[in-house]
């Protein structure tokens, strides 16, 4: 009986000077605010990211195509009938299919042709806009001050 009384008493006196574990409501919130801010800070940077690795990829898409419209005129002696494998003179990137980010339009004559890639959907916030190649293998982006967009 006494030792249970004894450890009570101990029990009683380790609990008076012990703080309740946890965090305060304070320590939340500097903790949520130093979050905020590091996501404020990263987001657009993040952002930029993805739409510098989409451009890339309509780029890689519109050399791809433009040898395949040198194909053809190496078969038929014109650029004029080219038509991208949906049977249509556009279509988009990304080609395997999902969200287009850009819109990939052909337009052509018997010696010149012309592909323009017109972004799409949060593509379009993009700093270089429209990008095109023709048959000399010239590159324009519609951003002309801007580097590094082609």
């Amino acid at each position: 009986m006494a030792s249970s009384i004894a450890l009570a008493l101990q029990a009683r006196s380790n609990s008076k000077g012990r703080r309740a574990a946890g965090f305060t409501l304070i320590e939340l919130m500097i903790v949520v605010a130093v979050v905020a801010i590091l996501a404020a800070v990263a987001y657009p940077s993040y952002a930029e990211h993805v739409r510098k690795s989409r451009r890339a990829q309509a780029k890689a898409d519109l050399v791809e195509y433009t040898q395949m419209a040198e194909r053809y005129h190496t078969v038929n002696n014109t650029y004029a009938g080219f038509v991208f494998s949906n049977n249509t003179a556009s279509t988009q990137s990304p080609r395997e299919g999902g969200t287009a980010h850009y819109t990939i339009g052909f337009t052509g004559t018997q010696n010149t042709f012309s592909f323009t890639a017109t972004p799409a959907g949060n593509q379009t916030k993009d700093k270089c806009g429209t990008m095109s190649v023709n048959q000399a293998n010239v590159k324009t982006p519609s951003a002309t001050t801007q580097a590094g967009c082609w």
